[in-house]
């Protein structure tokens, strides 16, 4: 196969199916194949799937493979990969539409620069407003910008903060979002599969940094464009940005990552960063008379397996 395509599913079925429809006229059946891997919704996901796909003729190019346990983003995207031997895997979103001519404007990207060893798209609203989808590393110094979400320190650390501005042009991040992402086979032969140790969140940024740190760059295209539902397929990003405490698992993403690239040393650094940040955003509200920006009990959670920050991942329902 040239192409194999990577759905992760979680109760999100009706999204699935929309996802594909916008797939059918961007799919060769001979070179592309798209696999659904349901992690263990048990809510009739998939019988609805496989219903859409055989009612509508897409069967030729389409199939879902249940799995018996929810592993997560990382290990549904492994067992769709390792389900097919392809050229490049692009793993998508259950809840994205992908627009006419995205795959081909990303196969070709990838063809035409050897370098690069992940391709991502533009993200956008149902309506074409853009998506912030590349970034900077995480690092210690982006925790203290990211907690003090104060105007003139952004502005000093600004080479630190994570966000990349929306371009028009083709760009290297360091990291982008996996919510559409094309990803070259060679590079998953050198580096293995995703890291399974992260239920959902920094896999995407720990996949991009292995890749970068053995010589692949991680390549831009806004000339593809894929519409992303951001939340839809989970509540953590509507959660935060409701200021409500999210799931654990997004804590526990983040102590694994920064033990993996910065060292146990360096989580501990992060946090101290992160809460120094929040020092200077308290003394903003305190003046501005303004309501806290952060999440609730941000300061107890990024602690959260402060001391085994590699242990396996957290999985919805069995935190404790």
């Amino acid at each position: 196969m040239q192409l194999a395509i990577v759905i992760v599913n979680y109760k999100t079925p009706q999204l699935v199916v929309d996802c594909l429809q916008s797939l059918q006229t961007e799919i060769d059946a001979k070179e592309h194949r798209v696999i659904i891997v349901d992690n263990c919704s048990n809510d009739g996901s998939v019988d609805m799937m496989q219903e859409a796909i055989a009612t509508r003729s897409w069967s030729d190019w389409a199939e879902v493979l249940p799995s018996s346990v929810n592993g997560g983003f990382s290990a549904g995207n492994n067992l769709g990969i390792e389900a097919v031997d392809a050229e490049a895997y692009l793993l998508l979103n259950s809840d994205t539409v992908v627009r006419p001519g995205a795959i081909a404007t990303l196969l070709k990207t990838l063809a035409d620069n050897p370098a690069a060893g992940l391709v991502s798209p533009r993200l956008e609203w149902p309506d074409a407003t853009p998506q912030i989808s590349c970034f900077h590393y995480h690092s210690p110094i982006s925790e203290l910008i990211d907690a003090a979400a104060t105007g003139p320190v952004t502005k000093v650390l600004q080479a630190w903060n994570v966000p990349i501005s929306v371009s028009d042009q083709p760009m290297e991040p360091d990291w982008t979002s996996f919510a559409c992402v094309l990803v070259r086979k060679a590079v998953i032969k050198q580096i293995g599969l995703m890291d399974e140790g992260y239920f959902m969140y920094y896999d995407d940024i720990d996949y991009c940094r292995q890749a970068r740190n053995i010589g692949w760059t991680v390549l831009h295209n806004p000339a593809a464009r894929v519409v992303h539902l951001r939340g839809g397929s989970g509540s953590v990003k509507s959660d935060i940005a409701k200021r409500k405490r999210p799931r654990p698992y997004l804590y526990a993403s983040r102590a694994r990552y920064f033990s993996k690239f910065y060292g146990v040393p360096g989580l501990w650094l992060a946090n101290m960063m992160w809460l120094l940040g929040r020092g200077i955003a308290r003394l903003r509200e305190a003046v501005g008379h303004k309501q806290p920006h952060t999440c609730q009990n941000a300061e107890q959670d990024i602690w959260m397996n402060w001391t085994n920050p590699l242990k396996p991942a957290l999985v919805p329902g069995k935190e404790n």
